[in-house]
């Protein structure tokens, strides 16, 4: 798994440049039915099937899976409580070996939160200091 949230993406969106590239219907078929499920209907929003998604990773065990549904769910506008209520169920579904795997989500969680926070600005009174 890469080591920060930007490596994760970059590494996964390059990877998936690469398998898309291939002339193989079947994936790319797979890979659109992927995108297209995860979309907001007028059943399901497409909060709750990303946590769905995350809910169906923990209990996989698939860190990279994980980590691209927490990514989603951040992105779609979802905070910490709800995704950890989300991976409660998980947890109880899937037991204590879910556990391992939710370390490095809420790590994955913090490494996320982190890049969120907003850079403040140097002034005057304030100058950026070098380090």
């Amino acid at each position: 798994m890469a080591s920060t949230p930007a490596e994760f993406t970059s590494y996964r969106q390059k990877m998936n440049e690469r398998i898309l590239a291939q002339n193989n219907q079947v994936v790319r078929r797979f890979f659109a039915l992927d995108k297209q499920i995860y979309a907001d209907t007028e059943h399901l929003s497409a909060q709750t099937k990303e946590l769905l998604g995350l809910v169906a990773s923990l209990v996989l065990r698939c860190d990279d899976c994980i980590s691209y549904h927490i990514a989603q769910a951040r992105e779609s506008g979802l905070n910490n409580e709800q995704i950890f209520e989300a991976m409660s169920v998980g947890l109880v579904v899937g037991g204590s070996i879910v556990i391992p795997h939710m370390r490095r989500a809420v790590d994955f969680l913090d490494q996320l939160a982190a890049e969120e926070q907003p850079t403040p600005a140097n002034c005057a009174d304030h100058p950026a200091t070098t380090g």
